[in-house]
């Protein structure tokens, strides 16, 4: 039977039609199949409504103080309780949350961002760039970072916690550096990023261009991994004084607080070392579901 010049062109187009599905959809689908990371999903997604729509349906605020009712437990009026000074446990602990999800995202970006960059261009240049950033790196990873948050803690105060995110953040990207620096180290000697080097173009531009976006993957669940890192210690740091600064709160300064008066009134206590157990379990989900979902040969992607 012969095909008639009709037919194979209509054959030829639908062929073109079909179309491999991009690297995004292919990861989202593995990503979606994970029921870990769906869960950690659903929970992460919970806990971002409760921390910035949560405090508009209650009535107190994390400022106001009820001095009718110190240490009382949970109620009608007080949906968690108050504290010792009558502030309310629901409108405190949420406003703790904010502020340990904003830092740990914040930090996490720009520490994942910094240990992107650094690496990218220690592997791609070589030579002296290569020696002084892993230097630098070398440097940094030996420094006690706990004793210089903690000698830095009174410029944090009064509003300044953008400062400490920045510090924090600059203690999160060495160790991914290296592994940047490794990767870019081979992937400079591949196809294409010599034909774009032959065809002029910028060792700038191909290291954004064209190195940097072949690692996404390994970026992504750096990324997703350090919110952890940087909610525990920052955590850390506010329980011993050192992280965010009164009269801001945060859950590390909350269940310092909350730690001495446990016994006989948990729920000043329980509310906000709940909520952060959760939000840490649910980065976790996901960052280990991305990392299954961007590696083929991973045995628990796609379950």
């Amino acid at each position: 039977m012969t095909i008639s010049d009709e037919e194979l062109a209509e054959q030829r187009a639908g062929i073109d039609r079909i179309k491999a599905p991009s690297r995004f959809r292919v990861v989202a689908g593995r990503f979606s199949r994970s029921v870990q990371g769906r869960i950690g999903f659903a929970l992460l997604a919970l806990m971002f409504l409760l921390a910035f729509a949560g405090p508009h349906l209650g009535r107190w605020t994390y400022t106001d103080k009820d001095f009718m009712a110190f240490l009382q437990p949970p109620s009608a009026e007080h949906w968690w309780g108050t504290l010792q000074t009558g502030a309310d446990v629901y409108a405190v602990t949420l406003r703790g949350m904010q502020k340990s999800l904003i830092v740990g995202l914040l930090a996490a970006v720009i520490g994942t961002t910094l240990a992107a960059v650094v690496g990218a261009f220690a592997g791609y240049f070589m030579g002296w760039a290569d020696r002084s950033l892993t230097w630098i790196t070398d440097l940094m990873l030996v420094l006690p970072a706990f004793l210089i948050l903690a000698i830095m803690s009174p410029l944090f105060a009064e509003g300044q916690w953008p400062l400490f995110v920045l510090v924090l953040a600059l203690f999160l990207w060495m160790v991914t550096s290296k592994i940047v620096r490794s990767m870019t180290i081979s992937l400079k000697e591949r196809e294409f990023i010599q034909a774009a080097r032959f065809m002029g173009v910028s060792p700038v531009r191909i290291i954004f261009r064209h190195v940097i976006p072949n690692m996404s993957s390994l970026l992504a669940v750096d990324a997703t991994l350090n919110v952890s890192a940087a909610i525990l210690t920052e955590t850390s740091l506010s329980y011993f004084g050192f992280g965010i600064q009164p009269p801001d709160v945060s859950l590390g300064s909350l269940i310092a607080d909350g730690a001495k008066t446990a016994v006989y009134a948990p729920w000043t206590f329980w509310f906000c070392a709940g909520l952060l157990i959760v939000t840490v379990l649910a980065v976790n989900l996901v960052g280990d579901s991305l990392r299954d979902a961007f590696d083929p040969t991973a045995k628990r992607a796609g379950q």
